[in-house]
């Protein structure tokens, strides 16, 4: 971080945050057949975040368990789940450990180390934080949305089926899309 001052913003995110599964949503999507885009998400996922009043100490730490993953097409998401792609029975999931944290204001980078399928490799997400708030019932949330994209070749997601036009099936890169709210400490989220 280029400027480690104390914002308001910063000062008043500072704690310790537990996302609220009912207000956020951890989704992705790919190409498909070279024309179109999948979208998907998973519905099971937690984090410890960390907020410093200087942000470039925060930590955050996420795990997703890949078999709750859903793209509103069942078989589909057996496939996902399957040898093939997630193996979620050897990997059941996808884990993140920050490694650092840069920017001011509401833009952030949060780099770190994200392990899909026992391979661990280096990205950055970009991060926005939309800001905190008291909700009607007295708790403190706080917002922030996140993206990167990854190769899923890089962690060993290599499945694909060629197509008789040129081309497959399914595309390599895969965008990440985290829209997050995050309850302050041991507060109740409701």
């Amino acid at each position: 971080m280029s400027d480690p001052e104390t914002t308001p913003a910063t000062a008043e995110a500072a704690g310790t945050w537990t996302i609220d599964p009912a207000h956020s949503s951890v989704g992705f999507t790919v190409r498909h057949m070279m024309i179109s885009r999948v979208r998907g998400r998973f519905t099971d996922y937690g984090a410890d975040i960390v907020i410093d009043e200087d942000p470039a100490r925060s930590k955050v730490s996420a795990t997703v368990q890949l078999a709750s993953i859903d793209t509103n097409d069942e078989a589909r998401d057996q496939h996902l789940r399957s040898g093939e792609f997630f193996d979620v029975e050897n990997h059941p999931a996808m884990t993140f450990e920050s490694t650092g944290v840069s920017g001011s204001g509401s833009d952030y980078e949060l780099a770190g180390n994200l392990t899909i399928r026992g391979v661990t490799k280096p990205v950055v997400f970009d991060v926005e934080f939309n800001g905190v708030g008291a909700n009607p019932w007295g708790a403190t949330v706080a917002g922030f949305s996140a993206t990167t994209t990854i190769s899923r070749e890089d962690f060993g997601l290599t499945w694909n089926q060629a197509l008789a036009a040129g081309g497959f099936l399914v595309g390599d890169k895969v965008n990440l899309e985290l829209e997050i709210e995050a309850t302050k400490d041991d507060q109740p989220a409701t």
